[in-house]
């Protein structure tokens, strides 16, 4: 085969394999109704937001074009950060408990405490209703079950964001991103991120994004290459607990500073 033409080739495939994913700014919401946005939580069946308002101890409920449906959907939380929601009941992570929220009832039901938390940060549910949930300052993640917490793991730096996959927990530390099986056993998935990961998303196959709170996000391929997708820290824009529509492949990114949701195309 011809020299150049192989090189050609090999380029082509090259570029197929290593293709580089694109965002598309949508739309952003107000910067007047949110209060410090951690957590943005895309409910597929109501078809909306449950977004943390962190330092207005509330959760607003909000539309998928960034209008405001509710802005005093639940209030009187505590720095209420990472969300889930599960048959009917929405978790939220406040500084040392879980509020248990009844979503028919848009009110606090019960609250469970976790003893030594310092800074409770994300939920996540997996399909039997088990919860999870990281303590950032103590680098620990607690299982709770039947409304019971237990230490889970520890000895994870920053640890933020969490993602619940069949019987897997994906878990992301201040620069680390890891499977974690049943049997415990870990796995890491890339390398070479920047301090402050924060939100974690599933957009196919092993493939995710990632969200670092000071303003960037990260597609994390199947081979466990890292591509910078947005960096808006020159703005000053951050980007912290993010959720996605697969089906309209929508990334929701809360951007704490500004007091916005800022929706995105991924292609």
């Amino acid at each position: 085969m011809n020299k150049s033409l192989f090189v050609a080739i090999l380029l082509l495939f090259s570029s197929a394999s290593f293709a580089q994913h694109q965002l598309k700014k949508l739309w952003e919401s107000d910067s007047t109704t949110l209060k410090g946005p951690e957590s943005a939580f895309f409910d597929p069946l109501s078809k909306s937001l449950y977004v943390s308002s962190m330092n207005a101890g509330s959760v607003v409920r909000m539309g998928l074009d960034g209008k405001t449906i509710k802005s005093d959907w639940v209030t009187g939380l505590n720095a209420n950060k990472g969300s889930a929601l599960f048959k009917g009941l929405f978790y939220t992570a406040e500084l040392a408990t879980v509020a248990v929220i009844d979503v028919a009832k848009a009110a606090v039901i019960k609250r469970i405490p976790i003893e030594g938390a310092v800074m409770l940060n994300d939920l996540a549910v997996d399909a039997k209703g088990v919860v999870y949930v990281s303590d950032t300052r103590t680098g620990k993640v607690y299982r709770i079950e039947g409304d019971k917490p237990t230490l889970y793991l520890e000895n994870i730096p920053g640890a933020n964001g969490l993602l619940c996959v069949n019987s897997d927990l994906y878990v992301a530390g201040s620069t680390t991103f890891q499977k974690v099986n049943a049997a415990k056993e870990i796995t890491p998935i890339g390398s070479g991120y920047e301090s402050g990961l924060d939100g974690i998303v599933m957009v196919g196959p092993n493939e995710f994004i990632l969200s670092n709170y000071k303003g960037i996000l990260y597609y994390v391929m199947a081979d466990e290459t890292n591509q910078v997708l947005l960096d808006s820290r020159v703005n000053r824009i951050m980007a912290n607990d993010i959720s996605y529509d697969s089906r309209t492949k929508t990334l929701y990114v809360p951007s704490f500073g500004t007091n916005r949701i800022i929706a995105y195309s991924v292609n």
